[in-house]
């Protein structure tokens, strides 16, 4: 009975690592094909450029893959090694997640200011040359979230040193709308639209983290499986 338990949790740790590992190529592969298409999914950041959607999930899709892989590779070959290693490297993006949300909540204000600072540069660049990924993302953030600026619509004055916005910022669009009355412009700060769009899904968002912390708190102790399996043959 000893023995079918080990079978049992072994097959179930390769069917669950399969599926990590096929979740992982398909975040890989969105991401691959966003860098493609680079130009409408761009970072907002001016000193981050390369923190963008596309970056960002083939790093995530690279991790889960290299996960996946390591826990299919021990389980089907008992190898003690590829197991610790699985164990570890969840190990330590459990800690880094744990020591993440931490440092957000102690320095929230700190990164507040921050990113502000840094959208306000990357507003700079919108519109010029060989910028025109952090231009889209700007037009869709101000369309879809219907706000202007970081902190208001004054801080495209800045960048153009008129009174004047991006087509992107108006009630209705139309071709050089943003040269009209300020009646005709949305006010809402696009960072606290986007905080509040955060905040709303924030359950969501935990709900995730905690059951992608339940699961690797889950997994990590059936990396033991090769010890057991001896210590049963040995019985």
């Amino acid at each position: 009975m000893a023995e079918g338990c080990m079978m049992a949790l072994r097959y179930g740790m390769v069917f669950f690592n399969l599926l990590f590992w096929l979740g992982g190529c398909g975040i890989l592969g969105v991401g691959v094909w966003l860098s493609v298409t680079q130009g409408s999914f761009a970072t907002l950041s001016s000193s981050l450029p390369s923190l963008s959607a596309a970056n960002l999930l083939i790093a995530v899709g690279t991790i889960i893959m290299v996960i996946g892989c390591l826990g299919c590779v021990g389980a089907v070959k008992e190898s003690r090694p590829i197991l610790l290693a699985f164990f570890i490297v969840l190990l330590l993006i459990f800690f880094l997640e744990i020591l993440s949300i931490m440092l957000f909540f102690i320095y929230q204000d700190e990164i507040d200011q921050y990113a502000q600072r840094d959208l306000k540069k990357g507003l700079e660049l919108f519109g010029t040359e060989g910028n025109i990924g952090l231009t889209n993302a700007w037009m869709i953030v101000q369309t879809d979230f219907r706000c202007c600026g970081v902190t208001n619509h004054t801080d495209w004055f800045e960048v153009y040193n008129a009174s004047r916005v991006p087509d992107s910022c108006c009630l209705e669009y139309s071709d050089n709308c943003g040269l009209d009355n300020p009646g005709t412009w949305w006010t809402a700060p696009c960072y606290e639209r986007v905080k509040d769009w955060l905040s709303e899904n924030l359950v969501a968002l935990w709900i995730f983290a905690l059951c992608t912390a339940l699961t690797q708190a889950s997994t990590a102790p059936t990396s033991h499986q090769p010890w057991l399996t001896q210590r049963s043959h040995l019985l």
